[in-house]
């Protein structure tokens, strides 16, 4: 998975990036709003994680601008402030998740993947994009009606495709999602299995971008 850490105390952001990067996360980070808010492509990351006592722009600020961008991932707050004024404000703000400073790493590892797994789908209501339906429950994709014959893993690609659906995806986030714990992952793969899922659904439906990654048109 994918984390922007935005996050302006130097030491708590080393912590952070070395464990979660040791928890087999992939992690970038932005040490101010301004930064963030000029990151290219945020919607590339499985979730951002976003501290409210920001120098200048807050977090708050940070969050709001976002969601006014159209951007859908999940949030995750940090704050040195627990009252449940800050966590009403944070998540009416558009964050999904509030943690309190200090913060075991443990809990934040558990707290992003229980948020990957909301937004990946995992909560069971159907997933429409593109022309297709896409039923987590059942683990099914239908066109136009019709039961496709995917594998496991151009069932895996598909879903997050319709999940960012208008969103361009990077090569190396594709690599994180299928193969989380493979160090023998290849690039040339994917253009295989996006290969394999173009002639099931229509080559349009997935549109390559040079040098920035995919994307599954809407």
């Amino acid at each position: 998975m994918r984390i922007l850490l935005v996050e302006d105390d130097s030491e708590i952001s080393r912590r952070l990036v070395s464990r979660l990067t040791s928890a087999g996360f992939v992690v970038e980070h932005a040490p101010d709003a301004e930064t963030a808010l000029d990151w290219p492509d945020p919607s590339r990351f499985t979730t951002l994680v976003v501290d409210l006592g920001l120098p200048g722009i807050s977090g708050i600020e940070l969050i709001a601008r976002w969601r006014e961008r159209g951007l859908t991932n999940p949030i995750l707050i940090l704050s040195a402030r627990g009252s449940w004024q800050d966590k009403v404000e944070g998540l009416n703000a558009g964050g999904d998740d509030f943690v309190v400073k200090p913060v075991r790493a443990e809990e934040l590892i558990a707290r992003l993947h229980a948020l990957a797994r909301r937004a990946m789908g995992h909560t069971g209501a159907r997933i429409v994009a593109g022309g297709l339906v896409l039923d987590p429950a059942a683990k099914s994709v239908r066109k136009d009606d019709e039961l496709l014959d995917l594998t496991q893993m151009e069932y895996r690609l598909l879903r997050m495709f319709m999940l960012r659906a208008g969103h361009i995806i990077a090569q190396p986030e594709i690599l994180d999602h299928l193969y989380p714990m493979d160090s023998e992952r290849d690039l040339n793969t994917i253009e295989v299995h996006i290969g394999r899922l173009r002639r099931k659904i229509g080559k349009s439906a997935i549109t390559t971008i040079r040098g920035l990654g995919y994307r599954f048109e809407r």
